[in-house]
């Protein structure tokens, strides 16, 4: 569903992302973690198609990122980093106008919308302009704008920031809910997250690929279990 191959990203010298090649299947949450300035946020971009690779390849469900845009675009729900949005747009038009974008239509693109809406509990705010929101309310939007289409591949740059605890709850809930038919990259720093709904994950630093595991055997390999303490042990 995902790969990338020798994938590189070289910014006037600075190596941000070096030679990665992972991939993710079906059925998997791949973890994705790394140190701040690790090469996280980059990685993604350049998977959902933001941005353009120095070298090496990126696919989703088989279409090349680069020389297939639209098909890969197509079978994926991002959420980057921050949720960005159009501000001065209620929450009810954005949604609506993220289903016309993905060409959602009649009694599907009812239905899409309804399920978002309320499994995101976002009832309350349909009328409030997205500027007036709450962090969690806006990372709540975003997150129903990735997955409105019901996308097979889903890539989450750290989708609980700004959330509460019993919504950071249902949000892993939904993760582990969609995650049986789709592929899901989640990147975050928070080591519970990693627990709570990932399959798999891999740690990057200083762009590149320095663990593969389950979420028990990275944890292993710090005696304390701290996340910061497996990034130490795996990149020294």
């Amino acid at each position: 569903m995902i790969k990338t191959q020798n994938l590189t990203k070289n910014y006037d010298g600075l190596l941000a992302v070096d030679d990665l090649s992972f991939s993710a299947e079906p059925g998997e949450v791949l973890g994705f973690l790394g140190p701040n300035g690790a090469g996280k946020s980059t990685t993604m971009r350049m998977l959902a198609g933001f941005i353009t690779p120095t070298s090496g390849t990126a696919s989703i469900c088989g279409h090349d990122v680069g020389t297939d845009p639209i098909a890969a675009k197509s079978a994926l729900g991002y959420l980057p980093e921050g949720a960005p949005s159009y501000g001065e747009m209620t929450v009810a038009s954005f949604l609506g106008f993220i289903a016309d974008l993905r060409s959602l239509e009649g009694a599907h693109r009812k239905a899409r919308l309804d399920y978002v809406i309320g499994r995101l509990q976002l009832e309350p705010v349909l009328a409030q302009s997205i500027d007036t929101l709450s962090k969690g309310f806006k990372r709540r939007v975003g997150l129903a704008q990735a997955i409105v289409h019901d996308p097979k591949v889903l890539i989450l740059d750290e989708p609980t920031d700004g959330l509460d605890p019993l919504q950071k709850h249902e949000v892993r809930t939904l993760i582990v809910e969609i995650a049986r038919e789709k592929t899901i990259v989640i990147s975050t720093h928070i080591l519970e997250e990693v627990d709570a709904v990932c399959t798999r994950a891999v740690i990057i630093a200083r762009g590149k690929l320095v663990a593969d595991d389950t979420p028990a055997g990275l944890k292993s390999r710090a005696p304390s279990g701290r996340l910061d303490d497996v990034f130490r042990a795996v990149a020294a």
